[in-house]
């Protein structure tokens, strides 16, 4: 009976090896976040996230503002300053305002317990960015009229192929 039970688990992890792992192949999200020291983002720290695109790539990209922070944060939007750097050295500044609450709903990103997650799409949702190969650089500046800001515990950038 045991050596039933063993040839019956191993068969079911030989089958699901053979399902589930070819599809471990691609990558169709990249994300990464930068930590806010203290939770209090100085204007005068500007994290930088770097990502590559391969050369044979031709997909079309979403991009996201990723942004935590503490229920104890004041504000119901975020200003932001989002350089771009792109493969050929182009520089793009875009200054964002981004909305985190409203009155009616309250905190419009995910929570659990005082940490709220907001996925801010920045990017035409009806016109994904097809993105040149090469090196792409991006620095998030904290333009808030409070300087530091406090309650803020990471910004980043997030990429999702579109479907």
């Amino acid at each position: 009976m045991k050596k039933g039970i063993l040839n019956y688990i191993s068969f079911f992890v030989l089958l699901t090896s053979y399902l589930v792992l070819p599809s471990c192949g691609t990558v169709d999200v990249f994300e990464k976040n930068a930590t806010i020291p203290k939770q209090v983002w100085k204007s005068s720290f500007k994290p930088e996230i770097t990502f590559t695109i391969a050369p044979n790539d031709t997909a079309r990209y979403n991009i996201f503002i990723v942004i935590r922070h503490t229920d104890a944060y004041r504000y119901k939007n975020i200003w932001l300053n989002v350089q771009t750097e792109s493969p050929g050295g182009v520089v793009n500044n875009q200054p964002l305002n981004l909305q985190l609450a409203t009155d009616n709903k309250g905190w419009l990103g995910s929570g659990m317990d005082d940490i709220f997650e907001h996925r801010i799409l920045i990017t035409n949702p009806h016109d994904p960015q097809r993105l040149s190969p090469g090196v792409y650089r991006f620095k998030l500046e904290n333009i808030m009229r409070e300087d530091p800001l406090k309650h803020v515990m990471n910004v980043g950038i997030r990429l999702e192929k579109a479907p």
